[in-house]
């Protein structure tokens, strides 16, 4: 008896032993036939304290989901620079299939960037720096909204509203780049961008107290560049308490629920949107066609790309509007309007 139950016992985890063995090659194949075709990273300049970035943590998910591959993210964080540069390096090392990064200044990553590029691994730029910067490093592409371009763009739709002159409100002078979007829409309108930019800091009454006397200084301005959030909240005070609400062609760069109820309401006509969804998502679709289709030629990527169904639905989800060029692609500028208003408040944060 005790013979025959041993033979049964050795018998049960004989096949109990196969089952789990039968599992695990399950399980394997499962794990096999769901990895990753590549492996990329996307560095940044946002300190972990900047929730902006979110928006283009959550593309880069869903581009890794859309094109089954895995981007890591990266950052300094405090927002050091010299940190970034050391996180360049590392990704360099580590031979990831594909680079994201800011060009958050030339200058100091340089260096780090050329030993990506040494070593033959895909570069991709986004965000901040130039298109020009962007070539000059042997990138692929660059994907962002070029700050002139975007001002330019804003201010052909205020000319068309018969809009002769303007105040720039600057709360960022001290970024040489930010000009570029007061000198945009200057030029859209033939004036001198100098003289109607106003150095405003970033204090809200501050703000508020420097836009007003401008404003009764210069009686005759028919329209308000805001920069950011920021200065765009402090100046609706201004514009309110003075009556101007309507008489003023009011328009800013980016997003908030000031600007929001603002648009709906009319007071600003629209927000210039860097949609930065596209920032986080293109970067990585564009790597992981060049891994697959072994391309670096951004004709056929753009081509690639724009054919894509999951792209094509992710685009009209949350109403995002990319703009090509022979070599780049621009995230912006999108125009926040009273028609796109619903969507883009629903996905505020998220996916806009």
């Amino acid at each position: 008896m005790k013979l025959r139950t041993l033979r049964k016992g050795r018998t049960a985890l004989t096949a109990l032993a196969a089952a789990f063995a039968l599992c695990g090659a399950a399980a394997m194949t499962s794990t096999a036939a769901l990895a990753a075709d590549a492996k990329f990273v996307l560095i940044s300049h946002a300190p972990d304290s900047d929730s902006w970035w979110n928006t283009i943590k959550n593309a880069i998910k869903q581009a890794d989901e859309d094109f089954n591959v895995e981007t890591d993210y990266r950052n300094p964080p405090n927002g050091d620079i010299a940190d970034m540069s050391r996180l360049i390096e590392q990704a360099a090392a580590r031979n990831y299939d594909g680079v994201i990064t800011t060009i958050a200044d030339f200058d100091v990553l340089k260096s780090s960037l050329n030993k990506v590029t040494a070593k033959k691994i895909p570069l991709v730029t986004i965000n901040s720096g130039t298109e020009e910067q962007s070539a000059q490093l042997g990138a692929i592409m660059h994907i962002g909204q070029p700050e002139y371009v975007a001002g330019k763009a804003a201010g052909e739709k205020a000319k068309a509203a018969g809009v002769k002159s303007f105040l720039c409100v600057n709360h960022i002078a001290t970024n040489t780049v930010s000009f570029d979007r007061c000198r945009g829409f200057a030029d859209a309108l033939g004036v001198d961008y100098k003289a109607a930019t106003l150095d405003s800091g970033q204090d809200p009454t501050e703000i508020q107290s420097k836009v007003g006397a401008y404003l009764r200084n210069h009686p005759k301005t028919d329209a308000i560049l805001t920069l950011g959030p920021t200065p765009a909240s402090a100046t609706l005070k201004t514009v309110t308490q003075m009556g101007l609400q309507n008489k003023i062609y009011f328009v800013t760069f980016d997003f908030s629920d000031d600007i929001a109820k603002a648009i709906k309401d009319g007071t600003i006509k629209f927000a210039i949107d860097q949609q930065p969804y596209l920032q986080g998502y293109i970067p990585v679709a564009v790597l992981a066609i060049v891994k697959k289709e072994h391309t670096t030629d951004p004709a056929k990527i753009r081509q690639i790309l724009e054919a894509n169904p999951k792209f094509k639905a992710r685009l009209e989800t949350y109403g995002l509007q990319p703009s090509y060029g022979p070599k780049n692609i621009r995230s912006g500028p999108g125009f926040i309007t009273k028609e796109n208003l619903d969507k883009v408040v629903k996905y505020a944060g998220q996916y806009r």
